[in-house]
Parts: C-alpha cells; sequence; structure tokens
C-alpha cells in the first residue's frame, strides 16, 4: 500500500510541478530565443502546394503580383534578408518593393521566377533560413513556320513534294497543340496524307503538321492552337496560316553595289527590295555583332537612313526578309567611310648591318605609315625640303600592297651623302580627294642621332607620403625624340597573381615629355616602374630604358578606430590599440591619453603589433574619451574607446500574444513587453523613460517606470499602455535610466488594426475571395490551411486531396483545405483566425454579466480518411491576458461527407474565433471546412461535440481543471 501511496504521491507532484512551470512561464522569463521563419504567401497565386519535404511551391500567372511575407519569431528582433538562387533578391527589374519583411514585385515576369529565400538572424544559433519556389505560368502567342521539299528523288525510291507546318510556343507549364484545317479538328491518324509528330529533339516544345505528296485539298487555312489547359487562367492561343500554290519563301535584293562609299557629313539610304516569298515578308536591318543601329538612321518601307555619317558607322548592314516561309532572306553590304588615321613614322640605320647611328656612305630608311579607309584608295608622295621627290636609282620609293591596312610607304637613301641631308616630308592622301591629307616631317642630318634615356640623379629611387603627386621623370635624348613608354616592372610574387597596372588601370601609358604624373598616390601604387622608347615616331632600333623605383609611406593602420566602451563603476578593464600595417615600421612609437591628459608613451618591439591600458578600479573620473596614436615617420594611427557608463538599449518584444486589447468603445490597450540588452554590462537599471507620441503630433508624454531590483538578461519586462485613442498610432520611446544617466532610447511603433465588424451582428465567409473575409495564417503553428476548390482537372479525389466540391456541392467554390501527407508529421498544427469582433454592448446588457454576450457560430466540416486527426475550435477573448477557450472539438473519420457544427460563444470583450486542425497519425486524413458564420443570440439547436462546460473557463483554469480530473482518475483524494 505505501509503494502504490509513494506512487501517488509522486504523480501528484509531477502535475502540480507542471501547473507552476505553466504559471511560472506565463511570466514570460528568459525570452531570448533563436529565430524561426515561415514564409506566407498573399497576391495573386494560382496554386500553392508543398514539394519533397519542405518547400513550397507558389504558382502565379505572368503579369500579376508577386506578394511573399517572411514571418518570424525570435528574440531580439531578427533581421529579415530576401535573396533569390540566380542573384539577389534586388535583381528584380521592374516595380518591387521589400518591406518589413515582405518581397513584393508588381507586374511579375517569367525570369522573375525560381527560388527565393528569407533568411532571418539575430546573433543567436545559426540563421534561420526558409525557400519558396515561384513558378510563373504564361503562355505565347504561337508561331507557325512553313518548310517544303523540293521534288527530288529519295534514295532513289520515290518522288514527292512534302510541306511541314512547325508551331512553336513558349509557355510554362508545357503546351499542348491541336491542330485545325478550315476549323476542323485533324486528329492522328484521320487522314492517311497527314502526319503530326513531335521531334524527340525539341522535348515536346513543338508540334509538326507533316503534309505528305501535297494535295489539292492540303491547301487550305491552318490554325495551331496553343494550351496549358486553363493553368492559372491562361486562354488559349491561337495562330494561322493559309498554305495555296502562292506559299514560297522570301527573296531580297539590295539597290546598291557593295561596298559603299561615302565621306563623313553625308547622308546615306540604303534600299532593300523583296523579289518573292508569298505571304509578303517583313523586312529588318541588322549590324553586325549585333551591334544597335546608329542612334540618327531612320528605317522606313526597306530603307534604311543614315544622316551625317560619322567613322563609327561604318561597318556591314545586313537586310533580312522573313515571311515564315523557309528560311529568312539576308543581303549584306559594307559602309566604308573615308578617312586617314594614326600617322607614324621611323628610321632604320642601315638595315642590312646592326647599327644604330646613320654614316655617311651606309643606307638609311624612312618609313611613313598611316591607316586608310578604303584602303585601296591610299596613295603616298614624298618630298624633299618642300620640293617633290621622285625614285631614283639612291632614292628608292616603294609602297606596300594597297589592299593591306594600314598602308605603308619607304624612302631608301643608298649610300647616304651630305648633300641627302634636309627635311623629308611623307604626305598621304586618298585617290578621290574630299579628305584632308596627313604629312609627317622627318629631318635627317649630322645631328639625327638615335634617343638615349636616362634617370635624372637622385631620381632612381623615390619616396613618397601617401596622397601627395609625384613626377616619375626619364630624360630621353636624340632627334627626333620618340615617345616614351611607360609600364609597371611584376614583383617576385606568387605566379597566379595579376600583373600590375599603371595608375590610370591601363597595363601601359605615353607620355610626350618622360615625364609620369601620379596625382593622390596610394600603398598599391608602390613598386617599380619602366620608361621605355617607342619604335615609332623615332628610331627603329632596340629600345632604351630605364626603372624608377617608387616608395609610399604611410602611417600606421590601426583597429578599433573606434569602439565604445560600456563599463560600471568599479570595474578592470584593459583597451587594445591593434597595428596592422604601417611603412616604414620601424620606431613606431605609441601615445594613451584620456581627453587632453597623457597617461603612458612607449614603442613597439619588432615583435609587437599592439598595445593595451589597464584601469584597475573605474572611477567617474574615467569616463571619457580613451586615444591610443601609434606614430612612424608617415604620421599616425589613432585608436578611439569612449568609454561610458550608458546603459544599452532595451529590446522591444515583437512576439506577444495579441498585445492590443480593448478598454472602451473608442480607447484601447496595448501590452508593450522588452528586455534589456547585457543589463550587467553598466550600473543597476534604476528606471526607464517612457515616451508616447501620438501619430501626427509634435508633443511627447512622458513618464518614469520605476525598477526595483536587478534585471537579469533575458528577462521579460511589462508595462501595460492604456487609455490610447483609436484608431492612431503610436511612437513609444524607451530610455534606461542609471546613476550615470539616460542610457540609449529605443523606438517602436504600436498600430490599431480595427476589428472587421465592430460590433457583430451577422458574419458569413464562403472563403470565395482571395482575401478570405480577412481570416489569417497564424504565425506560431507548423503549417497553413490552404484555399482550394473542387474543380481542378486531371486530380483524383481520396482522403489526402480533400472534397471533389464545396459543401453545396459546387465544383467551383472555395473552401479551406488542410493538406496533411509530407512533408507534415503527426501532431503538427494549422491555425486560421477569424477577423477581432467588438462585443455589442447591448447583447452583454441582456445576457448575465458571468456568461457575457451570446453568439452561435456555425460552419460546415469533411474530415475523411483513416489517418483523421482533430478539429478544434477556440474562443479568443482579448484584454491584458489573452486567453483562448476550447468551444468545439472533434477527431476521427467522419466520412466522406460535409457536416454541419454549432458552438455557442459567451465573450466578455473583442473577440475572435480560432480554427485549428491537428494532423493524425498518417497522410490519409485531409480536413476541410467551409462557410463559416456568426449569428448575434443563441443557437437554436443544442450542437453536438460543444463544450459548453468550458467556454466560459480561461484556458488557464482549463488546465486546472483537467488536473483536477486526472487526480480524480488516479484517486485523490481517498
Amino acid at each position: 500500500m505505501g509503494s502504490e501511496e509513494d506512487e501517488r504521491m509522486g504523480l501528484l507532484f509531477g502535475l502540480l510541478w507542471l501547473f507552476g512551470s505553466f504559471l511560472q512561464g506565463a511570466q514570460s522569463q528568459g525570452v531570448y530565443a533563436s529565430p524561426t521563419v515561415r514564409i506566407v504567401h498573399a497576391g495573386q497565386a494560382c496554386n500553392v502546394e508543398e514539394e519533397q519535404y519542405s518547400e513550397r511551391v507558389y504558382t502565379i500567372r505572368e503579369g500579376e503580383t508577386l506578394e511573399l511575407q517572411c514571418l518570424v519569431t525570435g528574440h531580439p528582433r531578427p533581421q529579415i534578408r530576401w535573396t533569390k538562387t540566380a542573384g539577389g533578391a534586388s535583381d528584380r527589374p521592374g516595380s518591387s518593393t521589400l518591406d518589413s519583411g515582405t518581397l513584393r514585385i508588381d507586374n511579375i515576369r517569367r525570369h522573375q521566377g525560381g527560388r527565393y529565400y528569407c533568411k532571418a538572424e539575430n546573433g543567436l544559433g545559426f540563421p534561420a533560413i526558409r525557400s519558396i519556389r515561384v513558378d510563373v505560368y504564361y503562355l505565347d502567342k504561337p508561331v507557325i513556320t512553313v518548310h517544303q521539299s523540293d521534288d527530288e528523288p529519295k534514295e532513289q525510291f520515290y518522288f514527292e513534294r512534302t510541306v511541314f507546318l512547325r508551331c512553336v510556343a513558349s509557355s510554362n507549364p508545357p503546351v499542348v497543340y491541336t491542330w485545325t484545317r478550315d476549323r476542323e479538328v485533324i486528329a492522328e491518324g484521320s487522314d492517311s496524307g497527314v502526319e503530326i509528330y513531335k521531334p524527340f529533339f525539341t522535348q515536346g516544345e513543338t508540334k509538326i503538321l507533316k503534309l505528305k505528296n501535297l494535295r489539292l485539298q492540303d491547301y487550305a487555312d491552318y490554325t495551331c492552337i496553343a494550351s496549358v489547359r486553363r493553368a492559372c487562367g491562361i486562354r488559349d492561343r491561337s495562330s494561322h496560316f493559309i498554305l495555296n500554290n502562292r506559299t514560297a519563301p522570301p527573296s531580297v535584293k539590295i539597290l546598291l553595289e557593295d561596298p559603299v562609299v561615302a565621306n563623313p557629313g553625308e547622308t546615306i539610304a540604303l534600299v532593300c527590295k523583296v523579289v518573292s516569298g508569298h505571304p509578303p515578308p517583313t523586312l529588318r536591318w541588322l549590324r553586325a555583332r549585333d551591334e544597335d543601329l546608329p542612334k540618327r538612321s531612320i528605317v522606313k518601307d526597306g530603307t534604311l537612313t543614315v544622316p551625317v555619317i560619322t567613322d563609327d558607322d561604318g561597318g556591314t548592314y545586313t537586310c533580312m526578309a522573313s515571311n515564315n516561309v523557309g528560311n529568312s532572306a539576308k543581303k549584306s553590304i559594307s559602309i566604308l567611310v573615308r578617312g586617314l588615321r594614326k600617322g607614324r613614322f621611323w628610321i632604320t640605320p642601315d638595315p642590312y648591318h646592326n647599327e644604330d647611328n646613320i654614316q655617311i656612305g651606309r643606307e638609311v630608311k624612312i618609313s611613313c605609315q598611316v591607316e586608310a579607309t578604303p584602303s585601296d584608295e591610299l596613295q603616298f608622295s614624298w618630298l624633299k625640303n618642300g620640293r617633290p621627290l621622285k625614285s631614283s636609282e639612291r632614292m628608292v620609293i616603294t609602297h606596300t600592297d594597297p589592299s593591306v591596312s594600314p598602308g605603308t610607304t619607304n624612302l631608301d637613301i643608298i649610300d647616304l651623302k651630305f648633300t641627302d641631308f634636309g627635311t623629308y616630308t611623307c604626305v598621304a592622301s586618298l585617290r578621290n580627294g574630299g579628305i584632308p591629307e596627313i604629312s609627317i616631317d622627318v629631318n635627317i642630318s649630322s645631328t639625327t642621332v638615335p634617343p638615349e634615356l636616362t634617370v635624372p640623379k637622385g631620381q632612381s629611387h623615390l619616396t613618397v607620403l601617401e596622397g601627395e603627386t609625384v613626377d616619375l621623370q626619364c630624360l630621353v635624348s636624340g632627334k627626333p625624340k620618340p615617345i616614351i613608354l611607360w609600364s609597371r616592372v611584376e614583383e617576385n610574387g606568387p605566379a597566379t597573381a595579376a600583373e600590375p597596372v599603371m595608375p590610370d588601370g591601363t597595363a601601359q601609358m605615353e607620355s610626350y615629355d618622360g615625364i609620369l604624373r601620379i596625382y593622390n598616390v596610394t600603398r598599391k601604387m608602390s613598386g617599380t616602374y619602366r620608361c621605355q622608347t617607342s619604335q615609332y615616331n623615332g628610331f627603329n632600333v632596340k629600345p632604351r630604358e630605364a626603372l624608377i623605383h617608387l616608395v609610399v609611406q604611410f602611417p600606421p593602420t590601426v583597429e578599433p578606430v573606434y569602439t565604445e566602451v560600456r563599463q560600471a563603476l568599479g570595474r578592470a578593464f584593459s583597451l587594445t590599440c591593434n597595428l596592422l600595417q604601417a611603412y616604414p615600421a620601424r620606431h613606431l612609437q605609441y601615445e594613451w591619453k584620456l581627453g587632453p591628459r597623457l597617461l603612458t608613451v612607449g614603442e613597439f618591439t619588432d615583435q609587437t603589433h599592439d598595445t593595451s591600458y589597464h584601469v584597475k578600479a573605474l572611477n567617474r573620473e574615467g569616463y571619457g574619451e580613451y586615444t591610443c596614436d601609434i606614430t612612424n615617420e608617415a604620421g599616425a594611427g589613432r585608436c578611439t574607446f569612449l568609454v561610458t557608463g550608458k546603459a544599452y538599449g532595451p529590446e522591444f518584444y515583437y512576439d506577444t500574444p495579441q498585445a492590443l486589447w480593448q478598454n472602451r468603445p473608442q480607447v484601447y490597450g496595448f501590452k508593450l513587453q522588452w528586455t534589456q540588452m547585457e543589463p550587467n554590462a553598466v550600473d543597476r537599471i534604476l528606471a526607464y523613460r517612457l515616451g508616447i507620441q501620438q501619430k501626427g503630433q509634435t508633443r511627447w508624454w512622458e513618464q518614469e517606470i520605476p525598477i526595483g531590483g536587478s534585471i537579469q538578461k533575458g528577462q521579460l519586462l511589462t508595462y501595460n499602455l492604456s487609455e490610447l485613442n483609436k484608431p492612431d498610432s503610436y511612437l513609444v520611446r524607451l530610455t534606461p535610466i542609471t546613476r550615470y544617466g539616460e542610457g540609449d532610447a529605443s523606438e517602436r511603433i504600436i498600430t490599431y488594426s480595427a476589428p472587421a465588424n465592430p460590433h457583430l451582428r451577422n458574419f458569413l465567409c464562403g472563403f470565395e475571395e482571395d482575401s478570405l473575409c480577412s481570416f489569417s495564417q497564424d504565425k506560431s503553428d507548423e503549417f497553413d490551411w490552404t484555399r482550394h476548390r473542387g474543380a481542378v482537372e486531371d486530380v483524383t479525389f481520396t482522403a489526402t486531396s480533400g472534397p471533389s466540391a464545396d459543401h453545396t456541392g459546387s465544383k467551383q467554390g472555395f473552401y479551406m483545405f488542410l493538406e496533411t501527407s509530407r512533408p507534415r508529421v503527426e501532431g503538427d498544427k494549422a491555425r486560421l483566425t477569424s477577423p477581432t469582433f467588438n462585443v455589442n454592448p447591448a447583447s452583454v446588457s441582456s445576457s448575465s454579466a458571468s456568461s457575457g454576450a451570446a453568439y452561435c457560430l456555425t460552419f460546415y466540416y469533411h474530415m475523411y480518411g483513416k489517418h483523421q486527426g482533430a478539429l478544434n475550435v477556440f474562443l479568443r477573448q482579448k484584454g491584458p491576458v489573452l486567453t483562448d477557450t476550447l468551444v468545439w472539438s472533434l477527431t476521427g473519420n467522419q466520412g466522406n461527407q460535409w457536416r454541419q457544427a454549432k458552438a455557442a460563444l459567451h465573450p466578455t470583450t473583442a473577440f475572435q474565433v480560432v480554427m485549428e486542425g491537428v494532423r493524425g497519425s498518417g497522410p490519409e486524413g485531409a480536413i476541410a471546412i467551409d462557410d463559416v458564420s456568426i449569428k448575434e443570440g443563441e443557437c437554436k439547436d443544442s450542437p453536438p461535440n460543444n463544450l459548453r462546460s468550458f467556454a466560459s473557463l480561461p484556458s488557464r483554469y482549463t488546465l486546472l481543471l483537467c488536473i483536477t480530473q486526472s487526480l480524480v482518475l488516479i484517486g485523490w483524494p481517498r
């Protein structure tokens, strides 16, 4: 007996402990929690279904509005970010918004489909991530193309003339094609002369109508109808083609000879004409390499007009004709804009000997090069001292092939004499004129010498401070002076390192005076620079070069640059300043200060990379700004530490269940809850200053909330705001106060959401509209109810798919449906919450104060399947404490039919109705509800499963009643 008594006592204390834990949990201490996230949908979805184990597929029609909401829990309030598989969610062309966790894309396009991720993180645990795949449905107008074979022997057995009509339409989901001839559907096998097939390689993206051995009856009006079977309400689309004996592919011609040569500034008109083709082809002008047509160009009736032509307008242009019969016809023509560009010269001393200097009695060659358009019009002439020069035995003039660009002319002076000294001029022109000539002067004399390159004394190694301007100079001598080319020398580093680039980002820069000027020098510009003579506009000899080493000094880079340190009085702490980088890195010194007061100085060793300052016990004079300056020859880097006793800001708690409640008809209240960030970092918080500002007003109402005792990390603090005017919103500000003074303030907005029916009399919802009559999905359950209807093609209705019609028998009518197949598991709950209703004061006064107002809830339910769970209905009453009271419940298989249920409601304050579905032991347990109504007054018929005995008890007392019943079952007390 003793053992049995001990067992009962153990069970009793276990139940009492459970009850005590429940009451203690109601105080909501230690509410820090890592984030959870759910994605719910709004907007204009065609269908939402579960795929695989956890992902939803959201189907939407192209052009509609996508709206996805990321619902998060967790404290502190998580930060929310949306991303997309192929790029960030910001990669959304068109009108789209991302606000408060809601992703909205207006006029969604097909390329915006894909997998979207919602990520929530608050610094606790791992970030929470959920995804949803958006499937955009669309159907383009089909395109019919016609191909025909010529009369030719096929494997030497027979002759045939076959016509292929191919229909192609872009769509999602896959398209279904139907062919008609003169409005009669062509079925496969109905005509031996017609074959309908899908090529293997197209994977069903097209359907071909093959007309074998073309007959007179095959000349007809053909229609291709593309359909996605009304998915997302998308209507069928069609295209027509009339096949007759005139049907032919296009051909075109251009009424100009190729190429067209024009001077800059002229107007060019390219005329393209259709030679043949039926239906009449359409003409387009294209440019090579998919370049855009000139902005000034005009296309009309196949003629492309380019006014005021420029060099950039030159190139190849193509006229393309298409009529969907055979292949498109193309003709191309080139526009050559006449001009001369890039004139250069070089001198080659004695081409047949390795000489760098011009010598009397030896040969010297002068070369001149010019780019010309058109190249075959390029012509050269030579002058000596301004007089024409002709080719002779000692003055040999040669030209390269005119078809090769750029064109080059050479003047070979054989057996150079003193009388040959002078100025030689190369003149380049175009044969037909109209373009300015290019003249290049080259002086040949005793002073014509090859270049020499040197660096001024003391300029080979330059040291400069970061941010300054520096000139790198190479002195060039010789006549003529060549252009100097500057580049950077690759330092010894990893083989995979990128080649160093010049300050302007290029690999090479030109200088005519030998000076490379670099503005605002950075540390990345340190290194070796090469100056080199060019081989054009000078001597054609081995390039001369020189090197300059540039060293950029910069002050120490340190961290942290600025940080705030929160400390309570009397505590010890350390401040550390870290050295990241400096040049030069020798003789580094540091200096610590508090405000202007010097604290300590010192010098770095080769092994140290940081310096610290230690405070043994913080006093009031120890608060302030600490600085650590680390210096070298180039300057100083500073770490700044603001040591303060300010408290961190409070963290508002956003997961308070139904924080709003109704005080009086025009007044509401709000349960404000928060935790204190790092309460032990500074002195104890004595009070909070509460500020309230009504929306649209400038005045603040303030009061203090005293705090007794210490606040623990994660402790949930509560303060009830009352006398708030409906329907205004309020900005609430909380500021912690310690003996140091005011801390950081935090703000949030409180918004009043008006009930759907201020004083309810009759409410009826058949879920026929997308708004669901303002019903909403609960944020704290495991999955959602889905709006569904029976008129879904190709679906066999079973215990997993729900009823085949709404409760009236209509297959077009909607109802709310609970999908219980994977990934759902036993015990998962889905809650659907009604809008908020205010109690009619007349109803309360006409009934007893204890029972509250009287309303009758009526709805229809469908619970079919061997794995049925439960359907529960709660009355949710709003007040300082939210209460959920079970008023109706049913479990088990109720057959493949709709049934009616009623429940009496007796609320004493503003209320909602919560419909809760619970998943059973397996997938065959779909639940559906329809036509929910709430009417003022008692229910006329006493409905079954109505838990009237619990209707007026708050949920806490319901739990206590359950515990009492459990005690009776175990025989306590005796």
